[in-house]
């Protein structure tokens, strides 16, 4: 029997004030509330990074712009900022948040308040929330919060991986907060900094589930600005149930269950500030244990004791835990050996049959190589042995039961998923075979399942067979082997493939979708005019798709003594005054030396005629610009290095017999590689795409070079 207390007269009036003086105070104080109590005000996480180091940038008077992609959606937001590992306060005059326009640009950017004002000191380890902005929040949207920072900015308090780009101004740029477009942005990293979390109120969402983990969940090796972490993935498969959920990834690179360091808590030492006061969560996924078994010294045992713990807190704050297994790691670097794969197996083991979790998620099993469990599948495999690639990210994702998680609400049950994961077409061929597979992962029967590929403009897909099944037991799948053929003209490289699928469940339609990047690689074929071919090296190819070129080369070096390459040029184009530029996409199919870039000389199909310099980007060794200093045609001067990166933007400039070179990463902003005299350089001159296998040590192979820009300019 429960009994309704009656409050004074003048209490509601109380109340009132009695809020608003919270809400000042808050703004200025660590935010650590209970899980129970921030759900009760309404609001969830619906992004989240654990901030764990902090630098000086060397900068007054800026503004940075930081993308967000939510998870849930809302009526309502704010945002929540940290100053944690740092000495000194940190001041924020202006702030405002908004939904991405594309780039660095903000729809209609919100002005955002803390306890009334326009901005905020935050104290050394201290915390602060902002007001409740009214702004419609769609799930899985962008969201692009702006901070300005008056006067010196003596650190910053950040995540450091990012794997998003967040816009800078540059030193003394100033206040550019409510700017609508980007412009002022000249400068980019990637990094959070101050920024830890962002929250909803008013939409669908029941609660947050918080991955907690290292720098798997962080997301490394998965594609930048893609959003293609496994709790990325784990959001998009939530955002199709009736009542969703937020998912805050709180993984940082590097972390522990047993130890910690600075700059990087241990989970056990971070479990309050990351996990149970996150607004509104649930359910944590606890991820970790691999630093600890491979380099971080600790046993198993020691392991699962760490767990245990972990769970008790969070049982007590009333979260619910899942456990994911720890994956395979041998083949990265020495740290496997056959006593820490029994300690591996000894946690598994722990974590599935242990009793302790509330449910567990099998990460595991969803990538071991099933004829070495000890390693990953090379399905799954980044290339390190222990960072899954974007489709091990979305593998983990699909092991998480979402009926175990006690955050979503009725999900859809079949899921459809597309392999190979990333198929390789070639222009011109007779199409490739790639499968969807639609598998009912729930406790009832699916029905009316239909299928349908989602293709670029100009490609074609045969079905062998119906796109449509009857009806799916739980557990069941149904095939389709589709052949896909892009179009005639598609542009080389990487290309969205789509599947979406739809179903009755429980008499009501659902739809699930998936997809591939599938790569588009060329065939020799003819070089039109003006473009002309030639070549100093065996088994040399071309092809031409509109501005794109490709080169196929062998060859045993090109420098010094030999030039063995393979060249698309245009006679007399390039002045006696002016440019050449190009863009490298890529090279591939040879050794770490192979070279492509451009290249100019008075005759480059006789380069003893003088006027001859190169610059390439070598496959893995960096920059490379040489030049003929004494007109016999020998590349006899050399300068460059650094590391490799494509797309590679090149620049040689003329001016008479003065080459300078350079290199962009986005061809706008440029480093100057060197500059050289070459005096026997004359009048207009022969200008073209180059490649060299560079076989001295790898004998036989053949290298491919990709361009997609090429042009001179007096």
């Amino acid at each position: 029997m429960s009994r309704r207390l009656e409050h004074p007269r003048g209490y509601r009036r109380f109340a009132v004030l009695a809020t608003a003086l919270a809400a000042t105070v808050a703004a200025l104080l660590p935010v650590a509330p209970a899980a129970a109590e921030t759900t009760a005000r309404g609001w969830t996480g619906t992004w989240a990074t654990a901030q764990h180091a902090a630098y000086d940038p060397g900068t007054s008077e800026v503004t940075v712009r930081i993308p967000v992609r939510v998870s849930a959606g809302g009526s309502g937001v704010r945002i929540r900022l940290t100053n944690d590992f740092t000495t000194e306060p940190v001041t924020i005059g202006h702030a405002t948040v908004g939904l991405r326009d594309g780039g660095s640009a903000v729809t209609k950017p919100q002005r955002l308040r803390f306890g009334g004002k326009s901005g905020v000191t935050i104290a050394a380890g201290g915390q602060a929330a902002s007001d409740q902005v009214q702004l419609t929040v769609p799930a899985r949207s962008d969201l692009v919060v702006s901070l300005y920072f008056p006067g010196r900015l003596t650190h910053i308090s950040q995540h450091w991986m990012g794997l998003q780009t967040v816009y800078w101004t540059p030193d003394g740029g100033g206040d550019h907060a409510s700017d609508a477009d980007g412009d002022a942005f000249t400068k980019t990293d990637s990094t959070f900094p101050f920024l830890t979390g962002v929250d909803v109120q008013g939409g669908n969402a029941a609660g947050a589930v918080v991955a907690l983990g290292d720098s798997i969940t962080d997301g490394a090796a998965s594609t930048s600005n893609a959003n293609r972490r496994w709790p990325d993935y784990l959001a998009g498969r939530l955002s199709a149930c009736t009542a969703t959920a937020g998912v805050l990834n709180e993984g940082i690179s590097g972390n522990r269950i047993t130890a910690g360091v600075d700059g990087n808590p241990s989970a056990l030492d971070r479990l309050e500030r990351d996990v149970l006061s996150q607004p509104g969560a649930r359910t944590v996924v606890l991820f970790e244990g691999v630093n600890d078994l491979s380099w971080g010294g600790a046993t198993g045992d020691q392991v699962i004791d760490g767990m245990k713990e972990i769970v008790r807190r969070a049982h007590e704050r009333g979260l619910r835990v899942i456990g994911a297994t720890v994956v395979p790691y041998r083949g990265w670097g020495d740290w496997w050996t056959e006593t820490k794969e029994a300690d591996r197996q000894k946690v598994n083991t722990f974590v599935r049959d242990g009793g302790v979790f509330d449910d567990y998620a099998d990460f595991d099993k969803a990538v071991r190589d099933p004829d070495d469990p000890t390693r990953y599948a090379a399905a799954f495999d980044s290339g390190d042995h222990l960072h899954p690639n974007d489709v091990g990210m979305k593998a983990f994702a699909d092991a998480v039961d979402l009926t175990t998680l006690g955050a979503g609400r009725d999900c859809p049950s079949a899921r459809v998923r597309l392999t190979p994961y990333r198929p390789t077409l070639q222009a011109g061929g007779d199409g490739t075979e790639i499968k969807s597979t639609v598998t009912n992962t729930g406790s009832k029967m699916v029905t009316e399942v239909s299928t349908r590929l989602a293709l670029p403009d100009g490609w074609s897909a045969e079905p062998a067979g119906s796109t449509r099944t009857r009806s799916l037991a739980p557990g069941d799948s149904a095939t389709v082997t589709w052949t896909v053929t892009p179009a005639a003209d598609a542009a080389w490289g990487t290309h969205e493939i789509g599947v979406r699928t739809s179903f009755v469940q429980d008499g009501r339609t659902r739809r699930d979708s998936d997809s591939v990047d599938a790569t588009v690689t060329p065939a020799p074929s003819a070089v039109r005019a003006p473009y002309l071919t030639t070549a100093t090296t065996e088994q040399a190819q071309f092809a031409q798709n509109g501005e794109q070129f490709a080169i196929w080369a062998g060859g045993q070096d090109l420098s010094g003594w030999k030039d063995e390459k393979a060249a698309v040029y245009l006679a007399d184009a390039a002045p006696p005054s002016g440019t050449v530029t190009a863009r490298v996409v890529g090279q591939t199919g040879s050794g770490p030396s192979a070279k492509a870039g451009i290249a100019v000389a008075n005759d480059l199909t006789a380069p003893e005629a003088g006027g001859y310099a190169v610059l390439t980007m070598s496959a893995q060794y960096g920059l490379e610009f040489m030049t003929d200093s004494d007109g016999d045609g020998k590349l006899d001067t050399w300068a460059g290095g650094g590391s490799s990166y494509h797309p590679a933007w090149l620049k040689i400039v003329r001016a008479g017999t003065a080459y300078t070179a350079y290199a962009s990463s986005d061809g706008t902003a440029w480093q100057q590689v060197a500059g050289a005299t070459v005096p026997s350089a004359s009048g207009t001159g022969d200008a073209g795409l180059i490649a060299s296998a560079v076989n001295l040590n790898y004998p036989g192979q053949i290298t491919t070079a990709l361009f997609d820009s090429f042009s001179t300019h007096e």
